[in-house]
């Protein structure tokens, strides 16, 4: 993959919007910002979602009411969704991080392959060595393991502990560790793994973007 100025700032505008999303989820977890703006920012992705998949209908009519739906829906719960700002954000954090363990963990189950292989196997042409398809997998289970033991410290801050390390651990601390992630991930490839088999960052992007507009097209298609 060739890096154009393009993709150069749309990577840098990515980065900018992650950290400036981090550090407003982090002030309005701990109740040093307007709360009206921080419920809207933590609903934000949610009703997004919601949108998308009311979208997908084909009576226009089903999109109309179901907007008109998802409105009314907030303005009646607003009231409470301001006061409970901290436990929305929890929820965003704790669901996202079950929601992804559950996609590389499943994968690991049944006949199929796992989801890490899925990718290797895109980025090669549908080509992969054994070695690669152990490690892989390996690897599967490391990012299954890796998101099931962030949901479990973040519901323990958000429960047990002190608010403001719950929101320092869930918005300012979790992309960072993912990063260190793929850091190590990336280091423990260059050991493992002889020198054809090893994949490049590049190429661990490109399989990823195989892999997601497969399964795009695949809900397109059935819908």
């Amino acid at each position: 993959m060739k890096l154009t100025p393009a993709i150069i700032l749309r990577g840098l505008a990515l980065i900018i919007l992650v950290i400036t999303w981090a550090v407003l989820a982090h002030l309005g977890s701990a109740g040093d910002a307007n709360r009206d703006f921080s419920a809207a920012l933590a609903t934000a992705p949610i009703v997004a979602i919601g949108v998308m998949l009311l979208w997908r209908a084909s009576n226009p009519l089903w999109i109309a009411l179901g907007c008109f739906a998802v409105l009314a829906l907030l303005a009646w719960a607003w009231p409470a969704l301001r006061q409970n700002v901290p436990l929305l954000y929890y929820i965003q954090h704790l669901g996202t991080n079950l929601a992804l363990a559950t996609l590389f963990g499943r994968s690991l189950f049944g006949g199929g392959e796992s989801l890490v292989t899925q990718f290797a196997r895109m980025a090669h042409c549908g080509t992969i060595s054994d070695a690669q398809a152990r490690y892989t997998r390996q690897v599967t289970i490391a990012w299954t393991i890796f998101f099931l033991s962030t949901a479990l410290v973040s519901s323990g801050l958000f429960w047990l502990g002190q608010m403001a390390a719950w929101s320092i651990f869930a918005n300012l601390l979790t992309v960072p560790m993912v990063a260190l992630m793929f850091i190590v991930e990336h280091l423990c490839r260059q050991r493992i793994l002889p020198p054809d088999d090893r994949s490049t960052i590049a190429d661990t992007i490109r399989g990823y973007r195989a892999a997601m507009q497969h399964r795009t097209d695949t809900l397109a298609n059935h819908p």
